[in-house]
């Protein structure tokens, strides 16, 4: 099994179908679901799955957490969509990745992430820190 890092190839489609919104006080609800290293998810993944989800633990439970979307903006000739930070506590977790997905609307996939190796927190807080919103780094970018 392997977790690799990518914008889902059905996403893509669906952004020229204007299927998600990602405004932020009016826009769809996006979620991020952490994975064990058994999972498989990679760009050809469509939505959302327990298979391999972490176990409920703490404020992390199945299905994972809500994202709070920043409204895209554009940097140059780049346009760009990022999440704030988003933190579980009192959580013993061990998570090779995460899926974001958008919740309302039949748990589409958006991207798969790689944390390039277990990342683990014993009853703390794990949290997932999103890259700076630029043209060169932000979570969602289209050049």
């Amino acid at each position: 099994m392997a977790i690799t890092q990518a914008v889902c190839t059905s996403f893509k489609q669906e952004l020229l179908q204007g299927t998600h919104n990602f405004t932020a006080t009016t826009g769809d609800t996006f979620k991020i679901a952490l994975y064990t290293s058994s999972a498989s998810l990679d760009a050809t993944t469509t939505a959302y799955s327990s298979s391999n989800e972490v176990s409920n633990s703490g404020t992390y439970t199945a299905t994972g957490g809500t994202l709070t979307s920043v409204t895209p903006t554009t940097s140059g000739t780049t346009a760009l969509c990022d999440f704030a930070d988003i933190s579980f506590t009192s959580a013993t977790i061990t998570a090779r990745g995460a899926l974001i997905y958008n919740s309302d609307d039949s748990n589409k996939a958006v991207a798969v992430l790689n944390f390039g190796g277990d990342k683990t927190s014993t009853s703390g807080t794990f949290t997932i820190q999103f890259p700076a919103a630029d043209a060169s780094n932000a979570i969602l970018r289209l050049a």
